[in-house]
Parts: C-alpha cells; sequence; structure tokens
C-alpha cells in the first residue's frame, strides 16, 4: 500500500484503516526480526534492513496517529 506523504487530504476513515494496516506490518517485521534473532538465521545486514523499515512504520503511524488524535493543549 502506497500512502502519501501529504495526510491532509485524507478521509478519516482512509487514515484509520491505514493505521491498522501500518501497525500490522510493524507487528509482523517485529516478529520477523525477533524469529531471525532467536534462530541465529538473520545477517546482520539483514536484520538492520528490517528495523530501519520498522523505524520507518513507527514513525509513519505517529504522523497518522497525530492527524486523527491531535494533542489540545487545555
Amino acid at each position: 500500500m502506497n500512502a502519501p506523504t501529504d495526510l491532509s487530504m485524507k478521509t478519516e476513515d482512509v487514515l484509520r484503516t491505514e493505521l491498522e494496516y501500518f501497525k500490522r506490518e510493524h507487528r509482523d517485521l517485529d516478529d520477523a526480526i525477533r524469529a531471525l534473532q532467536e534462530r541465529g538465521t538473520g545477517d546482520a545486514l539483514t536484520l538492520q534492513r528490517l528495523k530501519k523499515k520498522k523505524l520507518q512504520l513507527k514513525d509513519h503511524i505517529a504522523l497518522i496517529e497525530d492527524r486523527l488524535f491531535p494533542d489540545i493543549i487545555a
């Protein structure tokens, strides 16, 4: 799923759907990283790439959450 960087153009329903998709991807990557580390079958470069992708997903999740649930300072 390709997500445009301009989140202001998306409806709330689309953002919620994408949020769930990216959270699922993040969990899947976490499981894959953990499995590779436990089995010792993943080389350092592969693990580094997976961790970088996981971090990118986390950042994108944070952007969507900020858009959906803005901090309101009272």
